[in-house]
């Protein structure tokens, strides 16, 4: 127990940098969730060309995380990590001096290619780092980051943007990489796990569960991504709150829902394997099954109840929460130590492509469709109708999830062989 101790806190100061990297990872992409009503009125855009913003920015982030995860398995992850947080960083910055929707684009198309080197550097950094039994703990830490970084973008952005401008929360948003560079720099690597004797090339896509996995990757970003980018908007114009008060009512909801989250998978994530081999998975799938009433419950009541709404979305999105540090460690479980860079860049790429990159553009554009009108009040409603995609992606979830557990639990006792 003393070594077990002992190692996990040799882990802590890469764990908590690769946090905090991951937690500006998440505030940069959120940041014009809170920002929405803002750019909207600045570069008179509707609801769909919104959406097109963060679809087209996973796209990009997508397409380069194969390349960038092939590169992770090769070269110094810590160099290429921390070339990739100054490039998002500083195009997040750069996006404040947008003077068009075309630019505003561009600067954010550029922040998606650099984020792209993030979770396939990190996540194999983290398997390597940690030993198979801690490993569902580790990367829970890692993804509490999602809700963090949720929070504090919503939470800080629409409060700057209300008193100061969208541009000056953007401008905030870029700042914190001039310390975590040079920290993330002055951290040993760990070496790489051993190189199985199937573990050679893109052998991972052989392995039944890593589809199953893919797959519920596409649903549950589709969700996310469509709930944090619209809810903002979502609670002023259907509940009357003002955009710095209904950024800062998402933030904090979602960070603390968010924790509360991760952190049960860090009490129950590693204990459920231990069970069963296809625990993790079988966890997450009860978890977006439970997430599908109290999401259509929020939605569903009438204007006026923003607090009630809050609450109910918030139950919602901390049970989807769970779905990262549970899913990823499974993933990790199911793929060979050399290969996890790459795998979880074709991961992200089929989980963005394959429908991630389609949540908040199918959601404005259910948006535009059901609102039958320009007026305030009809753009109202038809965010209120558009807003069901997330229960109904949350249902389907569900039923993904628990056929990638009855894969998963014959893939997982090979991948840390070698």
């Amino acid at each position: 127990m003393k070594a077990a101790e002992r190692g996990a806190a040799s882990h802590a100061p890469a764990l908590t940098i690769l946090f905090l990297i991951n937690v500006l990872n998440y505030y940069d992409r959120q940041a014009l969730g809170a920002l929405v009503e803002p750019l909207r009125h600045q570069f008179h855009l509707n609801d769909t060309q919104l959406a097109a913003i963060p679809t087209l920015v996973t796209i990009v982030y997508a397409v380069a995380g194969v390349p960038l995860g092939r590169l992770a398995d090769r070269v110094s992850r810590r160099r290429l990590l921390a070339a990739g947080v100054a490039v998002w960083a500083a195009l997040t910055g750069f996006g404040a001096l947008a003077s068009s929707y075309a630019l505003l684009l561009v600067s954010r198309l550029g922040m998606g290619a650099g984020e792209a080197v993030c979770a396939p550097a990190a996540t194999s950094w983290i398997g390597d780092l940690v030993p198979v039994e801690r490993r569902a703990r580790a990367m829970a830490g890692f993804m509490m980051a999602v809700p963090v970084g949720v929070m504090l973008s919503l939470a800080i952005s629409g409060p700057v943007a209300q008193a100061f401008g969208w541009r000056a929360a953007l401008t905030v948003a870029a700042l914190p990489a001039v310390v975590l560079v040079p920290a993330l720099l002055c951290l040993p690597e760990p070496p790489r796990g051993a190189v199985c004797a199937a573990g050679t090339s893109f052998s991972f896509l052989r392995i039944s569960a890593f589809w199953w996995i893919a797959a519920s990757g596409a649903l549950v970003n589709s969700a996310l991504y469509s709930f944090s980018y619209f809810l903002p908007a979502f609670l002023t114009r259907v509940h009357g709150l003002a955009v710095g008060t209904a950024g800062l009512w998402t933030g904090i909801g979602s960070g603390v829902a968010g924790i509360l989250g991760a952190l049960a998978v860090v009490v129950y994530g590693d204990r459920a394997a231990r069970h069963r081999p296809r625990g993790r998975m079988l966890l997450a799938a009860g978890a977006a099954a439970l997430a599908t009433a109290p999401a259509a419950a929020a939605i569903a009541l009438p204007s006026g109840n923003a607090a009630a709404a809050v609450c109910l979305a918030m139950v919602a999105y901390g049970l989807l929460q769970t779905y990262y540090g549970l899913v990823y460690a499974a993933l990790h479980d199911v793929v060979a130590p050399a290969l996890r860079a790459s795998a979880m860049s074709v991961y992200l790429l089929i989980t963005y492509l394959g429908g991630a990159s389609f949540g908040p553009l199918l959601t404005g554009r259910l948006s535009d469709h059901f609102a039958h009108g320009v007026s305030e009040a009809a753009k109202a409603s038809g965010l209120h109708q558009a807003m069901y995609v997330i229960p109904l992606l949350s249902a389907v979830l569900a039923v993904v999830l628990w056929g990638g557990a009855r894969s998963a639990g014959r893939a997982m006792p090979i991948a840390d062989a070698g």
